[in-house]
């Protein structure tokens, strides 16, 4: 936290990691056929703008995931950080990510296969995820 109690910017952004992460390389993701991209994700461009502040205070907040644009080698995600576990608390935080699957072995970009795309795709601004 910093100097006011609030969640500083280095630590939302690894909130923001965790949440992508669980989406990106969990269980539902596998099922997909889309496990390819936890072997390989780079975050190219990252935008954080905070409209109040997360108090840290050790409690629950609730970060929304969507997709809102696949390319063939990149896509951008969504973030809502809400200052507690429901929707209907207030959102403090609102970012992107524009990320790009990535060949750590031939140190490329690569491009994403059908199931990838098929997976995200679920993930498009008001979807469900299913």
């Amino acid at each position: 936290m910093d100097v006011y109690g609030h969640v500083n910017h280095a630590n939302t952004v690894t909130l923001l990691e965790e949440a992508r992460i669980a989406l990106l390389f969990g269980e539902s993701a596998r099922h997909a056929g889309a496990e390819h991209i936890a072997k390989g994700v780079v975050v190219a461009r990252i935008v954080v703008d905070y409209h109040a502040p997360l108090v840290a205070n050790g409690g629950v907040v609730r970060i929304s995931l969507s997709v809102r644009e696949m390319r063939h080698a990149a896509f951008t995600m969504d973030y809502e950080v809400h200052t507690g576990p429901s929707v209907d608390d207030p959102v403090a935080v609102t970012a992107e990510t524009l990320l790009v699957p990535y060949d750590l072995a031939s140190g490329r970009p690569r491009r994403m296969s059908e199931a990838e795309k098929d997976f995200l795709a679920a993930w498009r601004s008001g979807s469900n995820g299913a």
